[in-house]
């Protein structure tokens, strides 16, 4: 490769005629370039990545066009794949969100059998409604939203069943506390159990049984006031049967039948 100067300011360089040139042109001596001999070595002189100079880059072996050289012009700035980024950084957040996906279903099913856990003991232990259990659960701080589907499903399953409850309770608090229906009544909504339910369970407690249970409680009751009158005696009596939740009616038949027994020297009940 030559070069052509207009002039050697130097004037140094010896005239050489190029192609019939006259003495005002000078030729500046020529350097022979040459390939580095390895692959992968751009240039021994550090003056081949300087600006103005071409640079070759040789493939690997085993790529395409690996007898292609790549010449990278002065100025020219490297690729930068932009797509390949995006590409890897959605990767990267799919990937991410799948695992936290995972780890919110993990802990859905733990709390979920956590709610069944301590609703089965609970239940083991003594018969609740659903707001009971609520309220347990709750107090150990499990949101509704998490307890909610679960006690759904329990109660699918019969083992949250609060016409059951309603219908047991009635017959417990009748015939071994010798409640009236209006105190079971009370004791049933004071546990939430749905009114329907209750109406249900109280349909079960027929008048004659209620009156027999009210009789049964004021003998017994009146055994213990024989050093009173029958004024004050009658008066405690209505007292007592009215605070177990019977009616007037039957509270009027029940303290005849006790006075009625106190005269004749007791009652026997069968």
């Amino acid at each position: 490769m030559v070069v052509r100067f207009p002039s050697d300011p130097f004037g140094e360089a010896k005239n050489e005629p190029m192609n019939g040139g006259g003495d005002g042109d000078r030729l500046a001596p020529v350097t022979p370039l040459r390939r580095p001999a390895s692959r992968g070595v751009e240039s021994r002189h550090p003056a081949g990545t300087a600006r103005g100079v071409p640079r070759e880059t040789e493939h690997e072996p085993g790529d395409e066009g690996a007898d292609a050289r790549i010449v990278e012009l002065p100025g020219a700035a490297r690729w930068n794949n932009t797509w390949a980024d995006d590409g890897g950084a959605a990767a990267t957040a799919a990937a991410a969100a799948v695992t936290s996906v995972d780890q919110d279903d993990d802990e859905a099913d733990r709390q979920a059998k956590k709610v069944s856990a301590v609703t089965i003991r609970q239940l083991a232990r003594r018969g609740m409604s659903r707001w009971e259990l609520e309220q347990v659960l709750l107090k150990r701080e499990i949101e509704p939203e998490v307890f909610g589907p679960e006690l759904d499903r329990l109660e699918t399953l019969g083992v949250i069943d609060d016409a059951s409850l309603a219908v047991s309770l009635a017959f417990t608090q009748h015939s071994r506390k010798g409640l009236g229906r209006t105190a079971i009544e009370q004791e049933l909504k004071r546990r939430h159990i749905d009114p329907e339910l209750i109406e249900i369970a109280l349909a079960d407690i027929a008048d004659e049984d209620e009156l027999e249970r009210a009789t049964e409680l004021a003998v017994k009751r009146i055994g213990q006031l024989s050093s009173y009158d029958d004024e004050t005696v009658r008066r405690r009596l209505h007292g007592f049967l009215a605070r177990k939740g019977y009616s007037s009616a039957i509270v009027r038949q029940a303290m005849d039948a006790a006075l009625a027994s106190r005269r004749r020297g007791g009652v026997r009940f069968q």
